[in-house]
């Protein structure tokens, strides 16, 4: 699949995700931020609670269900991202979660099937 065409599936996939958080009762904070460490795709608050969400979409689990695709690597990642994130804006001491939802979501059907890992990984 060419890069454009891979970001807009990419795209859709997260915004399917946030529909789906939203219809869970989570109020999303924002898409896509990046700083010098690294992207998150979600910021939400559930609750009290911070929630730092990495969302991956595949046609298929042909090569892994998209959650394997969260690995120590990309991890360190996220975690490195959140905690500029905190700090910019003096919530170090909020609650926090790192939560992982995996789509997948074959050409021939309208919506996907959303797998969601709450506390996905520790801090």
């Amino acid at each position: 699949m060419p890069g454009w065409l891979n970001q807009l599936f990419g795209d859709a996939g997260e915004k399917a995700a946030v529909r789906y958080l939203k219809q869970q009762g989570f109020r999303i904070v924002t898409r896509n931020y990046e700083n010098r460490a690294g992207e998150i795709d979600v910021i939400a608050i559930e609750g009290q609670t911070l929630v730092f969400i990495e969302v991956k979409t595949r046609r298929s689990e042909r090569t892994g269900h998209p959650l394997e695709a969260v690995d120590a690597s990309k991890q360190q990642q996220i975690l490195r991202a959140a905690q500029v994130y905190l700090k910019e804006r003096d919530l170090l001491g909020q609650a926090v979660r790192y939560d992982v939802i995996g789509l997948v979501w074959p050409e021939d059907q309208k919506q996907p099937e959303i797998h969601h890992v709450r506390s996905a990984f520790p801090e």
